[in-house]
């Protein structure tokens, strides 16, 4: 099988004087330094005795060195688990104890957050997501990798990386050993309780077909830079000989910007909320800039509108996709507004990806199967149809538009209400930039109250006058079962997790709290 990796290896030989990656500080690594940082970091392994299917815990920041150090494993048959740096210490023992991995690597920084508790409180009280290492450090069976200086906390029998590196000569990629490209390639814990860590299980061959079918949708070529966050997203454009440039975590939206023109970006990716911030800041994007790609989670009309004033006769898609398979389906951005503008409800989600074969079950939520769907959930029988939690349906030709969450489901009377259904028409009333519906119990009925949340498009919105009007206007736009007890008008909608999507348990305890 001609998988990711080796695929990089290859396009990575044939220009290795080329610039691939530009880290979020700016530095450069060329094609060949990556390519020679994934053999010997492959090699290095192998000669410390990593074995094909050893897990491998991996605490690195968005790099060149994590890019490298995440093909090397993979090219020496590990398995490797991604170590959330968002999460509690609770749920990260919780995850361990469902998997646990016989290496770690990790960032120096980590291990001194992890153990000593002045840098640990310091990290956490300044919202800087650092991963809790203390249960693995503790585990003698672990075998340690530590990038960076030796700092406070780091274990003494842990290995640095430039010591690993220098474990055994480079080794051609045909050195490496065969691994079944159908077995467990990588682990990432998306949910679940403390009780029941969700771990989807990706083989190489899900993987390098999320990749394949990625570079479909946007195809690279030399001379293009990517400017996304993330591996797997940047991969498509490693594998076209282009160059990825990775953004800064957490960075203000002027620094977005600013990066879009000094890195000559042609392809760039966001969540739609971080975008919305950008275009706020630069409303017309450098003329280079030609594919824009919003995905993880819905984009308000006005999103839309402002994405594809920034990027004019460029290409603005949104990818539907999930850890367990990327991607599943694809929408212009011009597909999207038209749906919504005609007053055709639900979420445009696109046409399914080559290869994904979606349907819809008999209560409304979406099933798909695809190359690039994961075996599984850790310690779960194999899937071989992903349930997606999104309740659908398939339009005259054959794209899948989405109405809602089965989760987010709310419940009056007799009616079963989906959020999803009604929020984009809603964010196109005058005076409305985002809408959400949540459910609060109700007190005496024991049914759900429907309390519509808006944000007004700007602060010149009066909040009484819009609540007035929105409620003599939305009788005639929704289904009457829909139409809410309750409209708030907050200044922002809560947001949670990297892809910032919104946080409707959050949103409902705020709306409960001020209930009049």
């Amino acid at each position: 099988m001609n998988d990711f990796v080796t695929r990089f290896l290859d396009t990575a030989a044939e220009r290795p004087g080329e610039v691939a990656v530009i880290d979020p500080d700016g530095r450069t690594t060329t094609f060949g330094a990556l390519r020679r940082l994934a053999l010997e970091a492959g090699a290095g392994l192998r000669a410390e005795g990593l074995e094909p299917g050893d897990g491998v815990l991996f605490a690195v920041r968005n790099s060149a060195t994590a890019i490298g150090l995440f093909l090397g494993a993979l090219q020496a048959g590990a398995v490797l688990v991604s170590a959330d740096t968002a999460v509690g210490p609770e749920l990260v023992s919780a995850r361990l104890r469902a998997y646990r991995p016989r290496w770690l690597l990790a960032e120096s920084l980590f291990y001194t957050t992890s153990v000593v508790g002045p840098a640990r409180t310091f990290c956490r009280r300044r919202g800087w997501p650092v991963p809790d290492l203390r249960q693995p450090i503790g585990d003698r069976g672990i075998r340690h990798v530590h990038i960076g200086r030796r700092l406070p906390g780091v274990p003494r029998s842990a290995l640095a990386l430039k010591d690993l590196l220098g474990r055994a000569p480079l080794a051609a990629p045909l050195a490496a050993p065969e691994r079944d490209p159908d077995a467990p390639a990588l682990i990432v814990f998306t949910s679940g309780t403390t009780e029941r860590p969700k771990g989807v299980v990706h083989s190489l061959r899900s993987l390098t077909a999320a990749v394949t079918m990625l570079g479909g949708h946007l195809p690279f070529a030399p001379g293009d830079v990517m400017h996304a966050d993330g591996i797997m997203a940047g991969l498509p454009a490693l594998l076209g000989g282009a160059r990825l440039s990775l953004p800064k975590p957490s960075a203000p939206p002027g620094r977005f910007a600013r990066d879009l023109a000094e890195r000559r970006v042609t392809h760039a990716y966001g969540v739609p909320v971080h975008l919305a911030e950008v275009f706020g800041v630069l409303p017309r994007w450098p003329g280079h800039v030609r594919h824009l790609v919003m995905g993880s989670a819905p984009a308000a009309p006005a999103v839309l509108r402002q994405a594809l004033a920034a990027v004019p006769g460029g290409q603005v898609l949104s990818i539907y996709a999930m850890t367990e398979a990327i991607p599943l389906a694809v929408a212009r951005a011009e597909d999207k507004l038209a749906h919504i503008e005609r007053g055709l409800p639900g979420d445009l989600l696109g046409t399914p990806s080559p290869g994904v074969t979606a349907r819809i079950a008999g209560d409304g939520e979406l099933l798909v199967s695809a190359p690039s769907a994961c075996l599984g959930y850790l310690g779960a029988p194999p899937l071989t149809e992903l349930a997606t939690g999104d309740l659908a349906r398939l339009d005259a030709d054959g794209r899948i538009v989405l109405t809602g969450r089965k989760k987010d489901m709310l419940i009056r009377g007799a009616y079963n209400i989906y959020p999803g259904l009604y929020e984009p028409s809603i964010a196109l009333l005058a005076g409305v930039r985002e809408a959400a519906l949540v459910g609060t119990p109700d007190p005496v009925t024991e049914d759900e109250s429907v309390v519509l949340a808006v944000v007004a498009d700007s602060d010149d919105v009066d909040p009484a006058r819009l609540v007035r009007r929105l409620r003599k206007e939305l009788p005639e736009l929704i289904d009457a079962e829909a139409v809410p007890d309750r409209i708030v008008v907050l200044p922002e909608l809560p947001r949670s997790g990297r892809s910032r999507k919104l946080d409707r348990g959050r949103l409902r305890e705020l709306i409960t709290a001020s209930r009049p």
